[in-house]
């Protein structure tokens, strides 16, 4: 049994799902299908979201924009009404829940809109998969992956959810099961999410809990390769990884693998495996056990909407543990994420993920007990296997904020 997962670029219009489809066709062993949502849909879902938390003006024209995206799409593949009933069940709920009032919970109205991105795809999915002779069943991955009350960034419950995945994906009642990324529930279904491009994380737990023979992404890359060609023209694909290389990579930032999603392979010894959409019989780029040294050109990533946050107590006394225990207390209530930190005797760098609210009060926060110097908009850039040409090539025409250097990774902070 094998694990695929398509993301929203591999299915964003008639014709990539009809090659999605193809690929699947490649393939007759018994799979579930992990689907994202289509194209740019998330984004313009949290523009609806934030549009209707704000009870702004826009969120009917945005609800319609994503309505009709679908409808073309639907169009495309020649699907009857008869075969999308629950497509606009859905696109019904989702405007019913547009009509009421939000609560005052921005995380929870987030995860309550966003879901639907990924319901919509799978159903149209389904339906066509049926339509050209893939029988299979559609399974909403909310009554099944059970996770705590975390909106937005939530943690699985992996007891209940392995006894209620196994026993939704039985492969008894069918070999082929269609189903979401990103999205699970609370005990009291309320929807939750799995932390942004978090469907890779979903394939991941599903193969770990079904003991998949493997997992594959379905990308619009030909593998892992070592920057990203949005930002590197002369990118070069990395053959292989182990389990340990690629979480660092994901940690730091890499956009092809989500961070949480090696974890769970690794301690099944289940492969993962990156493969290029329009080209399926290209092997891509494997992740598994390594018991060699791997000789790795350098791998660039860039992670952007930083923030730099630099603190001094206001006495001039020495950084020490109660102040950091008082800082990261703070940081850890907004569930903002630190990715790099550095020290000397009174300063304290904090290099940030930018929340989108809060960052003001958190300054004003912080500012009772330190002086505090910060900049936004800035650019993490990691830099795994790094040389001297690499480290220029990064900081050319940029500004140096920070970096720091271990034997392997280089870390800059740049405007």
């Amino acid at each position: 049994m094998k694990i695929f997962k398509f993301g929203g670029a591999s299915v964003s219009s008639a014709d990539a799902i009809r090659n999605a489809a193809s690929i699947i066709e490649l393939f007759p062993d018994q799979k579930v299908i992990v689907i994202s949502a289509m194209g740019n849909t998330t984004n313009e879902l949290e523009d609806l979201v934030k549009s209707f938390f704000k009870r702004g003006n826009r969120t009917d024209a945005i609800y319609e924009k994503i309505k009709e995206y679908h409808a073309g799409i639907i169009a495309g593949l020649d699907l009857t009404d008869e075969d999308l009933v629950l497509v606009e069940q859905l696109f019904n709920d989702l405007k019913k829940r547009l009509q009421g009032i939000p609560s005052l919970n921005f995380d929870y109205e987030y995860d309550q809109l966003i879901c639907y991105g990924e319901l919509i795809s799978t159903t149209i999915i389904s339906a066509y998969l049926n339509k050209r002779g893939l029988t299979n069943r559609w399974i909403d991955i909310r009554q099944s992956l059970r996770t705590d009350e975390t909106h937005r960034e939530a943690v699985v419950d992996w007891k209940w959810s392995g006894m209620l995945i196994n026993n939704s994906f039985n492969f008894q009642e069918a070999d082929l099961y269609v189903t979401q990324g990103f999205i699970g529930s609370t005990n009291t279904n309320q929807t939750t999410t799995l932390g942004r491009e978090g469907s890779d994380f979903t394939a991941a737990i599903l193969g770990n809990l079904l003991n998949a023979e493997s997992v594959t992404i379905w990308k619009n890359v030909p593998g892992v390769l070592n920057a990203d060609p949005v930002d590197f023209d002369d990118t070069v694909k990395l053959e292989e990884l182990s389990y340990k290389e690629a979480i660092e990579l994901a940690y730091s930032g890499a956009k092809v693998i989500h961070p949480k999603t090696i974890k769970p392979l690794r301690n099944k010894r289940i492969p993962l495996l990156v493969r290029p959409f329009d080209a399926p019989d290209q092997a891509g780029t494997m992740i598994h056990d390594v018991d060699y040294q791997l000789d790795l050109v350098p791998v660039f990533i860039l992670k952007k909407s930083q923030a730099l946050v630099t603190i001094s107590p206001s006495d001039f006394s020495f950084i020490g543990i109660d102040q950091l225990s008082e800082v990261f207390s703070l940081f850890r209530a907004r569930r903002i994420k630190v990715n790099l930190i550095q020290q000397s005797a009174i300063d304290l760098s904090l290099c940030i993920d930018e929340p989108e609210i809060g960052l003001e009060s958190l300054i004003v926060e912080l500012r009772k007990t330190f002086e505090v110097r910060y900049n936004t908009g800035l650019i993490l850039a990691t830099i795994r296997f790094y040389n001297d040409d690499a480290l220029c090539k990064m900081k050319a025409k940029r500004q140096l904020f920070l970096e720091q250097r271990s034997r392997r990774t280089a870390r800059l902070v740049l405007k």
